[in-house]
């Protein structure tokens, strides 16, 4: 394990106390719902599919509590063999789990700070849960189809082409290229040495397949207007130099999949979702906002007017 990813593990004691709101007891010392209360045996499937990895005075540490504060790591900790680090873990919550009931002895759950900072983690816990359970009506199965039969019918039949250039400084060598290969030159070959593109050395030119919209416009223009296996009859200018240019395949291009396109769909329903119901919750309250010190904002100056000095 890196020096840094230790560190990190490291540095989690503190805040995996909130990590473990998720476990067997919530910040209060209650049960959460759908937990068992510390000591208290659980049924035998619940207990296989969450079992007690560790004891601290007793009660019971389980593998939720540890994958919880699994969740509160760097992502580049996150990444690493669970079994690895799973012990580490293990170490550190155990650790939060004294220094939560060393504060409880000194009556801490009851300190105003404490019941100030728990305030504003429910409202947070509670505004997630609101928004996932909008989002879940929003984003089902049937919507999401129905999505995409309007995204489908959106997407214009498109085209793909392939094809490889050799990028020259000046217009003349992009001539004299076009000549030879006119003769019967190697276009790879002459890519390979002559292409001041870096990639096109390594591959003889080739571009793989691409949209119009992926290359400059310049270049797009003449490769989409060049049959397949054409090669261009002059020199094409970019901001990049000069092009010779060959298409070797053109394909029309589909629509994506259902599959592919459900992320996006979903996302795209979720935001949907939860911009109109802020906007509603929004336009059903009574919203005041104040400058930063407390004293009410000034007036705001009539649109299309310049406020007087």
């Amino acid at each position: 394990m890196s020096r840094s990813a230790y560190l990190a593990l490291a540095a989690l004691a503190a805040p995996l106390l909130f990590a473990q709101a998720a476990g067997a007891q919530t910040a209060a010392g209650q049960t959460a719902p759908g937990q068992t209360a510390p000591g208290t045996a659980a049924p035998a499937q619940a207990a296989e599919a969450d079992p007690v990895v560790a004891r601290v005075n007793g009660k019971p540490i389980l593998r939720s509590d540890v994958m919880a504060a699994h969740r509160q790591l760097p992502a580049q900790v996150q990444q690493m063999p669970l079994e690895m680090i799973f012990p580490l873990v293990v170490d550190q919550v155990v650790s939060s789990r004294l220094l939560s009931e060393a504060g409880r002895g000194q009556n801490l759950q009851n300190d105003p700070e404490v019941k100030t900072q728990m305030a504003r983690l429910e409202d947070r816990v509670i505004e997630r849960l609101y928004l996932t359970r909008v989002v879940e009506k929003a984003v089902t199965e049937d919507k999401l189809r129905a999505r995409y039969s309007e995204f489908v019918k959106k997407q214009p039949a498109g085209e793909e082409v392939k094809a490889s250039h050799i990028l020259l400084e000046k217009e003349d060598d992009a001539k004299r290229i076009i000549a030879d290969l006119e003769k019967g030159g190697d276009f790879a070959r002459i890519a390979r040495e002559k292409s001041i593109d870096p990639s096109g050395r390594e591959n003889g030119g080739d571009l793989g397949f691409f949209q119009k919209e992926q290359m400059v416009p310049e270049f797009s223009g003449a490769a989409f207007a060049m049959k397949k296996g054409e090669t261009s009859k002059a020199p094409v200018k970019s901001q990049f130099g000069w092009h010779v240019i060959r298409v070797t395949d053109r394909r029309a291009t589909a629509a994506p999949t259902f599959e592919a396109a459900r992320e996006e769909l979903s996302e795209e329903l979720a935001r949907e979702a939860v911009d109109a119901h802020v906007k509603a919750l929004r336009e059903e309250a009574k919203v005041e906002v104040f400058n930063a010190d407390g004293s009410a904002l000034a007036p705001a100056a009539p649109q299309g007017l310049t406020p007087a000095r």
